[in-house]
């Protein structure tokens, strides 16, 4: 299994730079190229055609197509044809709602739309593993896509030796990130005083292969017979280092240190999971698309993404190899509560974790509690 997480991680990092990937799915026969949409061009989309002999679609999600009023009736991915001509600017205006044009972020015609062909795609198809696969390496959740036959798929994986495709079972992608949190190994510790708790120690976690590091923030001392006091705080780089306040994130964090320190000892979790895991880049195209006037809710959905993409699997790893059964988890979001649940933590208690508004958040806060659950 680890070889076959490895050609998910690879081909993460292939997207990321912009390169051509080959998915399959050897139980239905199936194969498809893909390439991360923000990074087409004009080149990538004539290589696609020239190695899968088919015209590629550019596949966006649901929340995307219902955000720009196209074919809004399925709930799943969608296709849409690229025409010959003018084709990249297409996809990037399909696929990015603060695309630059001389007409504005994302300006597309609405009877240019009503005019393209759609197709819906099936949910266990090759195209939404496509777009989850492109949701894992941080970019807008859009594919360009050619399919291809599944006996074509040994002469591709060896074209242009040099510039071989790499191959990755669709099947893989959805388990990613139950596979990462169960790989999570101890690599580091080290004792770090901080303002708000001078007996703290950072132990530093990472899969064994590689990947991305979360940290155990161990405040006082733990007594893991009783329930913990815990929070778990996604990276937030504006607000945690650079005091943004258009969230609240940097006032969870360091009153979350803060409390747990008064209570006599936790640990603070933090996870790396920018923009609720859309990750930085998104995040800021997301605060453009604010300023234009969407909430936070409307922002992720115009670009494509759920309102929240975090999976705590990896809290769940940290907590157990620490010894922690029992949590009382400081925390106004439900969904952690659930989804700690769901993995054997035994949640014992919500401890409110809420802090005054300021001017610029408090549009902000108000959407959390009516959209999202969040209980203050």
């Amino acid at each position: 299994m680890a070889r076959e997480k490895t050609s998910v991680e690879r081909a993460i990092s292939d997207l990321r730079r912009g390169a051509l990937v080959m998915l399959f799915d050897p139980i239905r026969r199936t194969a498809a190229i893909i390439q991360a949409a923000e990074l087409s061009t004009s080149e990538g989309l004539d290589l696609i055609l020239k190695l899968a002999g088919s015209e590629p679609s550019v596949v966006i999600t649901n929340r995307r197509s219902t955000a720009i009023r196209i074919n809004a009736k399925t709930t799943e991915v969608i296709s849409v044809s690229i025409p010959p001509q003018g084709g990249i600017e297409l996809v990037h205006r399909l696929a990015n709602p603060i695309f630059e044009t001389e007409d504005g972020f994302g300006s597309i015609d609405q009877e240019e739309l009503d005019n393209l062909p759609v197709v819906p795609e099936a949910s266990d198809g090759l195209a939404p593993k496509a777009v989850q696969l492109v949701k894992f390496a941080r970019l807008l959740p859009s594919v360009v896509l050619s399919r291809i036959p599944y006996a074509e798929m040994s002469r591709l994986s060896g074209w242009n030796k040099a510039d071989s495709l790499l191959a990755v079972d669709a099947r893989l992608i959805d388990a990613l990130p139950e596979m990462r949190a169960q790989r999570l190994v101890k690599a580091v510790s080290a004792q770090v005083p901080l303002i708000d708790s001078e007996k703290t120690s950072l132990i530093a976690f990472r899969p064994v292969d590689g990947g991305e590091e979360h940290v155990a923030i161990v405040i006082g001392d733990l007594d893991t017979d009783q329930a913990v006091l815990v929070r778990l705080h996604s990276q937030c780089l504006t607000g945690d280092l650079l005091g943004s306040l258009r969230c609240d994130c940097g006032d969870q964090l360091r009153g979350a240190i803060k409390a747990i320190s008064e209570y006599g000892g936790g640990v603070l979790i933090y996870l790396a999971q920018e923009g609720r895991d859309i990750g930085l880049v998104n995040k800021l195209r997301a605060y453009n698309l604010q300023d234009l006037g969407s909430d936070t809710v409307e922002a992720n959905h115009q670009i494509g993404f759920e309102v929240d993409e975090r999976i705590y699997a990896p809290a769940a790893e940290i907590l157990k190899q620490l010894g922690i059964q029992k949590v009382k988890l400081l925390t106004n979001n439900p969904n952690k509560i659930d989804q700690l649940a769901a993995t054997g933590i035994d949640v014992i208690e919500r401890v409110k974790h809420a802090f005054p508004p300021n001017p610029h958040n408090a549009e902000y806060l108000k959407t959390k509690a009516a959209k999202t659950g969040h209980l203050f």
